[in-house]
């Protein structure tokens, strides 16, 4: 039995065959949730209607524009915990490679930013002025030389940086990956080297009560930890599901030869066993449906994330290169965030942290666990799931960071007022990209979701290969 609860904990891992009772569980609805989302003041209905109906559409047709599809990332990097010693020898675990060609023009270059020239401009070369006075020791030289105006903008980056929850990659090493080429999906990733990543994380990283020797922790010992670390595990466990939900959503049906466009080589839908397999109950010792309730935790610390940093993000450029859609990007940027204005029931992230002095300690080690998970993620075996992961890791990590670096904090400040410091602060393009991609994996999976329960209520057949 223990071995079959590890197992629901493989991000890649494949099923096994011992899938319970298909007759049993096509009676229970356990993927039906109610009532208000853990530490949050919210329900599942809200989100699931303010989510389907409104933001997954939106986000759907802008994700695949320009700015968001290209995400520049480094595959190469090695394992700092241990050797890396089982590579995925399938070939669906193949990150497709970006033409040169293909990049749009301004990505390749310097990308003009209007809060960096802003930026700039505070520090612009001043003219040198001479005193009224004869006397030369009354002038007084106020010109900025270029190396020192570099050493501002390094000294800038650094204390920038440390607000950083994840450990970034050398931008040298990186490469630009086409995301509608490798859609995040089952691959066929399994075993040891999958079980590692998330075990490490989960009896690692997390914060966690003692003698608690499960990589999940199970929901009667939360309230026993405080909110803080609570929090922490539910995003993690959030984001365990939701990559779940998408390898379940797109499985690998058929290894046969597609005529499909999208799918050479293979066939992906929809399993419903697999989904019950890795959330009914009887295969997760009964914690399958408070795996799938921190999804909507998840969600709403994202979600608001992305509110509060929403003048920062409506003025922004999202430049490419290509005019036309740029301006279309930057419109449609607008309109998602006026619908994430109208959400009425956002993540309060200002009860966390609030305790002096301990709770900047706590913060630091909150800090601290999240970016050692950055580094497990170069650990991954399969080159696609690394990918996903590295984003959606540095997308949690980039919310995170607008949540709790306090340089967003002006809590009565009306929307769209430019509330953040151009030159104090500023998010690097890779974190707009990846923040909002990994907010559209979360609205995925509720998207999803729902599809499995009309599954389920229908009674759909058992076998979907």
């Amino acid at each position: 039995m223990m071995n079959r609860c590890i197992l629901v904990f493989a991000i890649f891992v494949h099923a096994t065959g011992i899938h319970g009772d298909d007759s049993v569980l096509h009676n229970q609805c356990f993927c039906q949730l109610k009532g208000r989302i853990d530490d949050c003041n919210c329900t599942v209905d809200t989100v699931d209607h303010f989510n389907n109906v409104k933001i997954y559409p939106v986000l759907h047709s802008l994700l695949i524009k320009d700015y968001f599809r290209f995400y520049k990332v480094n595959l190469k990097k090695t394992c700092p915990f241990w050797a890396d010693d089982s590579k995925c020898a399938m070939r669906y675990c193949h990150v497709q490679p970006c033409l040169d060609e293909h990049i749009p023009p301004g990505l390749k270059g310097h990308l003009p930013n209007q809060k960096q020239s802003t930026a700039h401009a505070a520090y612009k070369y001043l003219e040198n002025t001479q005193s009224d006075c004869d006397d030369e020791l009354s002038y007084i030289n106020t010109t900025i030389s270029a190396a020192t105006y570099e050493d501002f903008k390094r000294w800038q980056e650094y204390d920038n940086k440390q607000d950083n929850f994840c450990m970034y990659d050398d931008e040298d090493d990186e490469e630009y990956v086409d995301l509608l080429l490798n859609p995040e999906r089952y691959t066929g990733y399994k075993g040891q080297s999958a079980h590692r990543i998330w075990n490490s994380i989960y009896k690692e990283n997390c914060f966690r009560p003692k003698d608690i020797y499960t990589p999940y922790i199970q929901s009667s010992h939360l309230n026993g930890m405080c909110l803080e670390q609570r929090a922490f595990y539910r995003a993690i466990s959030g984001l365990h599901t939701s990559i779940n939900i998408h390898l379940c959503a797109k499985y690998l049906l058929s290894d046969r030869v597609s005529l499909g466009i999208d799918e050479p080589g293979g066939k992906w839908g929809p399993n419903l066993s697999e989904f019950k397999f890795r959330f009914s109950p009887e295969t997760t010792n009964g914690e399958g449906p408070n795996w799938l309730k921190n999804l909507y935790f998840l969600y709403l610390l994202e979600l608001k994330a992305i509110y509060k940093a929403a003048p920062y993000l409506r003025d922004e450029l999202y430049y490419t290169g290509n005019e036309e859609e740029d301006l279309e990007v930057q419109e449609a940027m607008k309109d998602f965030l006026k619908l994430v204005q109208q959400f009425p029931e956002h993540f309060d992230e200002y009860v966390m942290f609030s305790a002096g002095k301990q709770a900047e300690r706590l913060k630091a080690e909150f800090r601290e666990h999240f970016r050692n998970i950055s580094r497990i993620m170069d650990c991954v075996g399969c080159d696609k799931c690394k990918l996903w992961g590295k984003l959606q890791i540095k997308g949690l990590g980039t919310a995170l960071k607008i949540l709790f670096s306090g340089k967003f904090d002006k809590r009565n400040t009306p929307y769209g007022a430019k509330y953040y410091d151009n030159g104090r602060f500023q998010l690097e393009r890779g974190e707009i990209v990846s923040l909002i991609n990994a907010f559209g994996r979360l609205s995925t999976s509720i998207y999803e979701l729902g599809h499995f329960r009309s599954m389920m209520s229908h009674h759909v057949g058992k076998d979907f290969a």
